[in-house]
């Protein structure tokens, strides 16, 4: 979280400004007790209390050859967990399927390799490294019993993940909510709506989730049209003139094609025009279809009916 100074109000400033200098003085002090006060009782006990913890200079005289041990580990690790990132990416056809189980791999592996290098480091130092993984395990066991939620939440992540449930780029529909897929984790899963609000829903609460994006989805354009018109040229006009709007609606994969009358309105004949694009870009083809056809009927004069209300008056 990056620390917006400019932003804060003056008591805040004051606190601020009180904390760093009181941290300040006090590693001065414990640094420079010694050269400040020389011989005295007060540097005396400051070098044998916290003047231990910054003495930068004898820590590394005695312990130089684990420090750069210890460097060399973490730069070893480094240059490691760079060189398998690039082989994933090699190796991992573009795609949203393939890049969500490629960013799955990139995490485990950084995950594992910041473990590697604190147990190596450790083991530089001299602690044991065997002792420790035991008490993790142990440690590990008793969270367990108190982290279900957490696990539950990382194997459906995994289930999802490699059973192909949906991918980064999906549109999914969980209940009444509908976006799509930002990111997809081990433990949540965020989605974004049509208003680019995101949503955060944990794997194991994600039960029943329709996958918009395996194929193509309709795009319907219903229109009403008058009942003066003839409607056999009225089809055969739509069936040589509907093709054109594929041409100038590029989202659209297939058709469109005149679907015939959907019902007989109050005040004209609903026609429906139906064409198939990926689901993310659906409502535009949708909009553009209802632009595309409205152009069309205006060019031929093409009657648009609105609502009617007939009047019968009484003598």
């Amino acid at each position: 979280m990056k620390l917006n100074f400019k932003n804060k109000s003056k008591e805040d400033k004051i606190r601020i400004i009180t904390v760093t200098t009181v941290i300040v003085v006090f590693i001065l002090v414990a640094v420079m007790a010694p050269i400040i006060f020389p011989g005295t009782q007060f540097a005396l006990i400051i070098d044998n209390s916290i003047g231990k913890f910054f003495n930068i200079i004898d820590f590394f005289k005695n312990n130089y050859v684990i420090v750069l041990e210890s460097v060399a580990v973490i730069i070893f690790i480094w240059i490691l967990y760079k060189l398998l990132v690039i082989i994933i990416s090699i190796f991992i056809k573009r795609g949203h399927r393939s890049e969500t189980v490629g960013k799955l791999i990139m995490n485990s592996i950084q995950y594992i390799s910041v473990i590697a290098a604190i147990f190596l480091i450790l083991s530089a130092w001299g602690v044991q490294t065997p002792t420790l993984l035991a008490g993790a395990g142990i440690i590990g066991l008793a969270i367990s019993f108190g982290a279900q939620s957490l696990i539950e939440d990382v194997f459906a992540g995994l289930f999802i993940i490699f059973e192909k449930q949906f991918a980064v780029g999906d549109v999914i529909q969980i209940n009444d909510f509908r976006g799509v897929v930002k990111e997809l984790g081990l433990r949540i899963t965020k989605f974004e709506d049509v208003n680019g609000d995101v949503k955060m829903i944990n794997n194991s609460d994600i039960r029943g989730a329709i996958n918009s994006s395996n194929a193509l989805s309709q795009a319907i354009c219903e229109i009403d049209i008058s009942y003066n018109e003839d409607i056999e040229k009225f089809e055969k006009f739509m069936k040589e003139n509907i093709k054109f709007m594929k041409e100038d609606i590029k989202t659209i994969k297939k058709g469109p094609f005149y679907d015939g009358i959907e019902k007989f309105g109050e005040s004209g004949i609903t026609i429906r025009i139906v064409a198939w694009s990926t689901e993310i870009d659906r409502l535009y083809t949708i909009r553009e279809l209802n632009k595309s056809v409205k152009v069309l009927f205006d060019k031929n004069n093409i009657e648009i009916p609105f609502p009617q209300v007939v009047v019968h008056k009484n003598e």
